[in-house]
C-alpha cells in the first residue's frame, strides 16, 4: 500500500504520518513538502493526504491531475488536510474520501484513515466481482463495477454498463441476489448500482450515465436508509 502525504509544514507531515503508521505499519509511506513535488515524483498512490493551500501548486491542483490521470474504473482515495473550511465543496468535484480540519482530532483522524483502509480492500473485493448473463446465447461474464442500472422489460433484463447495453431472459429477483448489497431495488423495474448514483430526490435516481430511473415513493425512506448504510460501510458515494 502506498500513501502520499503532501503538506508544505513540516511539523503538519510528520505528525500525519506518525498517525499513519499507528494503523498502517507496513505502508510505503512518500512525504512531499510541496504540490510540484508530488507531482514530479510520477507516482500512483493508494491514499493521498493533501493540504490544500500551498505555493504554485495547491493540493486542489495535485488531486484533479490524480483524477485526470486515473481510469473511470480504478478511483485512488483523497484525503484533504487543512485549516480551511472554504474548499469543502471543491473537494467534492474530486470525490474527495474526507475533508479534515486542521488542527488535526487525532481520534476523527483514525476514525477516518480506518474507513478509508477498509475502502482499499472494499475496492480490491469489488473489482474482482462479476455476474454471468445469457447475452444472444452466449454465456457472457458481466463485471458488477461496470453495471450502472439493470432494467427490466418485457420479460428481459436489460443491463446498462460502461461498454454497452446488454439483454437477456432472467429474473430481477435472482439479479437483485447476485448484485448484492451494492445494488438497490428502487422500482419493480429498477436495479441500480449505488456506486454509480450521482444525485437522488423523492422521486427519481440519476445515475453516472445520465440516465434517471424512477424511485418509487414508497421506497423513499428505505432507499436513504440503506444508502446511508452503504456509505458508511464503506462503499464508493458520488452524491
Amino acid at each position: 500500500m502506498k500513501i502520499a502525504v503532501c503538506d508544505d509544514d513540516k511539523a503538519a507531515r510528520e505528525h500525519i504520518v506518525s498517525l499513519i503508521k499507528e494503523q498502517a505499519q507496513d505502508a510505503e509511506i512518500k512525504v512531499f513538502a510541496t504540490g510540484e513535488e508530488m507531482l514530479r515524483a510520477g507516482i500512483s498512490f493508494d491514499i493521498s493526504f493533501l493540504d490544500v493551500e500551498m505555493d504554485v501548486v495547491s493540493g486542489m491542483d495535485v488531486a484533479e491531475h490524480i483524477r485526470q490521470m486515473e481510469q473511470e474504473s480504478s478511483k485512488s482515495i483523497i484525503i484533504f488536510v487543512t485549516g480551511y473550511e472554504k474548499y469543502m465543496n471543491s473537494a467534492f468535484d474530486v470525490l474527495a474520501f474526507h475533508y479534515l480540519l486542521k488542527p488535526i482530532n487525532e481520534e476523527k483522524f483514525r476514525k477516518v484513515f480506518s474507513r478509508a483502509l477498509k475502502e482499499l480492500r472494499t475496492n480490491g473485493e469489488r473489482t474482482k466481482r462479476y455476474i454471468l448473463i445469457r447475452n444472444s446465447g452466449v454465456q457472457q461474464k458481466v463485471y458488477i463495477k461496470d453495471i450502472f442500472y439493470i432494467e427490466s422489460a418485457n420479460k428481459k433484463v436489460i443491463i446498462h454498463t460502461k461498454s454497452g447495453v446488454l439483454d437477456s431472459y432472467g429474473k430481477m429477483d435472482e439479479l437483485e441476489q447476485m448484485t448484492g448489497r451494492s445494488f438497490y431495488r428502487c422500482h419493480r423495474c429498477y436495479l441500480v448500482n449505488m456506486e454509480m448514483i450521482v444525485s437522488y430526490n423523492a422521486d427519481t435516481i440519476k445515475v453516472a450515465n445520465g440516465d434517471n430511473l424512477i424511485l418509487a415513493q414508497k421506497k423513499y425512506n428505505d432507499f436513504i436508509k440503506q444508502y446511508m448504510k452503504y456509505a458508511k460501510d464503506g462503499g464508493i458515494v458520488n452524491v
